[in-house]
């Protein structure tokens, strides 16, 4: 008799194989942060003030934040402005790669949260470039206007305005400006048709839908956070495309 697929050593096997690359994969993950995204002791503070605050352990990972120093460097970041700053670990990672006279406007709506930030990015010695503005972001963002245009935007705060929160970041940057949106997969449910029927997956949803078909937008995502689960969309606003619209 042929042995089927489902035959007791058959599961053994895969299940191995399936803990083998997960080891591969966590290997790699360590490899890679060790070689291109190392954390120093501001930022491996922000993450122990993170946990004795009890703050939610949310934070992107030491790939992303090199990446958004990449991302801000290429596009000659001057003003950047950050959507929920948590702890203030992404933003230690954003105001290191803004040149001298700089600028990170990080949007907290917690106030426990924004102090929390503020006291890493002092302690990064970071104060002269970064502040952190307590408050709705969807309050905020109409305020922003006289400080416009910002050179990169990352947006990783609660889900359902994620539509809104867009709207305002092409109201606020210019042709050449860089958009980035954590948690835009989030095991995709954000991709699924029809999508689930809460609003966090909703906003997410419409999101991605929306970077992706904007003319005024070049965009990609891609997994690289969570075992491939989760990650980055990223846009660059369109030369051409036109300010101060939405």
């Amino acid at each position: 008799m042929t042995p089927q697929s489902d035959q007791p050593e058959d599961i053994s096997q895969q299940l191995e194989q399936l803990r083998q690359e997960a080891r591969q994969r966590a290997e790699i993950d360590a490899a890679l942060n060790r070689l291109f995204a190392p954390e120093d002791d501001a930022l491996q503070l922000a993450l122990t003030a993170e946990h004795d605050a009890e703050m939610p352990a949310i934070q992107i990972s030491p790939l992303q934040g090199r990446l958004l120093q990449v991302l801000a460097i290429a596009c000659g970041a001057r003003k950047i402005l950050e959507i929920g700053a948590l702890a203030g670990y992404s933003g230690i990672w954003l105001a290191r790669a803004l040149p001298s006279g700089g600028r990170l406007i990080s949007l907290e709506v917690s106030e426990k949260h924004a102090a929390v930030a503020r006291a890493s990015l002092e302690r990064a010695g970071l104060s002269d470039r970064a502040e952190v503005r307590l408050g709705s972001a969807l309050e905020i963002l109409p305020t922003l206007t006289n400080e416009a245009p910002f050179d990169l935007v990352f947006i990783d705060a609660d889900k359902p305005p994620y539509p809104t929160y867009l709207d305002w970041a092409l109201k606020l940057t210019r042709p050449g400006s860089i958009i980035v949106a954590d948690n835009c997969i989030r095991g995709g449910k954000p991709l699924r048709v029809p999508v689930e029927d809460d609003p966090a997956t909703r906003g997410l949803s419409e999101y991605d839908h929306r970077v992706s078909t904007d003319p005024r937008l070049v965009s990609v995502a891609f997994p690289m956070d969570d075992n491939g689960m989760d990650g980055f969309a990223i846009s660059v606003v369109r030369a051409g495309a036109s300010e101060g619209t939405a």
